[in-house]
Order: structure tokens, then C-alpha cells, then sequence
């Protein structure tokens, strides 16, 4: 971003406006927080923990600079930048993306939409519609759904940590599905700012969130601290998630968001 330069007598005093970044508040993108909190890069930003969806809103308003955004909510900035070359995605199972019933998804009748997503929304319609060729009804379900929405032919999608405790007779992982599909890895959120951060800084973002990547006993260490979770975190983080926003992912993200235009309009 440009600095902010104020003029008084003959001299200039330049202040740095810093860059609001929104990084999403689960445990997948814990080395991402480990990365930025132990970089210089720290003293530039305002830093904020929140859930995909209010990531995106606060990217969407401009509330937030950048942002760990849902890649479905691309569709909804006239134009962006992609911030960096990491994202969360998934080269297999992912764990903490499913589908969750105790009938077969192609005996479900209806299927509740889990509030704190997006992208993960959109995805299980367009698994839907070209792979299960299932046409349920959809419901936007709210706080606490997870443990009520589950029985007879309804099934939840669920996000997020809360994906670890779920207890169904059928677990079917979006990840793994939409590549059994498609044979592409998947993509759900990738770094994305609103407008033009520069190049200097996005060096330094970038090397942020990398030394994360690099060091992620240490970022698994950050999470058992905080939240106290009885999850094997490490083996998450080392085994589910993929980082690298690499070729083959932004082919998956092209696709993805091809699908999602004939699903959403």
C-alpha cells in the first residue's frame, strides 16, 4: 500500500498505513498464523482470526487488504491479486471437509449447508449435480447444526475442526471426492487482497507464511496451547493439508470456479 505522507513547514513526515490481513481461525492455517506472528512482517499488518465466511466479507468490503480467502468468493471481486504462492488445499483426504449421513449420499433427500462456509457449500452442489448426480434439497443450516441435522436421509456438511468430532454411519471427504472426479487436487482458500499490496511487501508475506510451512512442530505446538485439542494436529498439518499453490492446484481453482458459476449464476 502507499504511504501516507503528511507535509508540516519544509519537512515530511511519511507514516506507514498498515495492511489489514484476515487469516481463517482454524487449525489448518495455524502455520500461516505461526509464520506471520514470528516475522518482522507483524509490525506492517493488523492481524485478525475469523471464520471463511467473514474472511471473504471483510475482503469483499475492505474492511480487510487481504485475506486467507474462499476461492468460490473470487466470483465476487471485479478483479484481484493473489497474494501468494500457498493456500490450503488438499492432494487427497482432507479431513476437515465432509459430507456426513447415515444413508449412502445417493439416498439423501436433503442435506444441510454448514454457515461457516462457502466454498465447501458450492462444492458439495457441484459434486452433486456432475459426479452423484443426486438433486437433494439444500438447507442453510445455523449454530449447532451439526448435531441435530444428521439422521434418517438428511446429511451436513461440516467445516472445520468440528469435522474431527463428527459422528455419522457415512464420512464421504470433499477433497477426496471432487479429485476422484476430476483427478485435479483441490483448492478451498488461497491468499487473495483487493487490490495492489506491492512488491516489496508480498516478498515479505510470502517468506511470513513460508518460515510457518517450514516449522510446523512448532506451529502444532501453537494450536495444542491454545486450543487444547486432543486432535493430532501435526499429522493433520504434515498429511491433509497442501500448501503450495502450485500448477496443477491453479488448474483445479480454474475448474472449480467454472463449475461454481453454473451452480451459483
Amino acid at each position: 500500500m502507499c504511504p501516507i505522507v503528511y507535509l508540516w513547514a519544509s519537512h515530511s513526515i511519511i507514516i506507514m498505513q498498515k495492511i489489514n490481513v484476515s487469516v481463517v481461525s482454524y487449525s489448518n492455517s495455524i502455520p500461516f498464523v505461526y509464520g506471520l506472528l514470528n516475522s518482522e512482517v507483524i509490525n506492517d499488518i493488523n492481524l485478525s482470526l475469523d471464520i471463511p465466511a467473514v474472511c471473504a466479507d471483510k475482503v469483499l468490503s475492505g474492511t480487510a487488504d487481504v485475506g486467507l480467502m474462499p476461492i468460490v468468493e473470487t466470483l465476487r471481486l471485479p478483479e484481484f491479486n493473489i497474494a501468494s504462492d500457498l493456500c490450503i488445499g488438499a492432494v487427497d483426504k482432507v479431513r476437515t471437509v465432509i459430507l456426513a449421513s447415515d444413508v449412502p449420499v445417493e439416498d439423501l433427500s436433503e442435506i444441510y449447508l454448514d454457515y461457516q462456509s462457502r466454498t465447501s457449500v458450492v462444492l458439495v452442489r457441484v459434486l452433486a449435480k456432475f459426479f452423484w448426480k443426486i438433486t437433494p434439497q439444500w438447507i442453510p443450516a445455523g449454530q449447532g447444526f451439526e448435531t441435530q441435522a444428521i439422521s434418517g436421509n438428511s446429511g451436513a456438511v461440516i467445516i472445520g475442526d468440528r469435522a474431527f468430532e463428527a459422528k455419522s454411519k457415512y464420512c464421504y471427504d470433499l477433497a477426496q471426492e471432487w479429485i476422484k472426479f476430476t483427478g485435479l487436487p483441490f483448492v478451498f482458500a488461497a491468499w487473495i487482497a483487493n487490490k495492489e499490496l506491492g512488491e516489496e511487501f508480498k516478498v515479505r508475506f510470502n517468506e511470513a507464511l513460508g518460515f510457518g510451512i517450514q516449522n510446523l512442530e512448532a506451529s502444532a505446538k501453537l494450536f495444542y496451547e491454545t486450543h487444547q485439542t486432543e486432535a493430532d494436529i501435526l499429522d493433520y498439518l504434515k498429511h491433509n493439508i497442501s500448501y503450495p499453490l502450485d500448477e496443477p492446484k491453479r488448474q483445479a481453482m480454474e475448474l472449480f470456479l467454472k463449475y461454481a458459476r453454473e451452480i451459483i449464476g
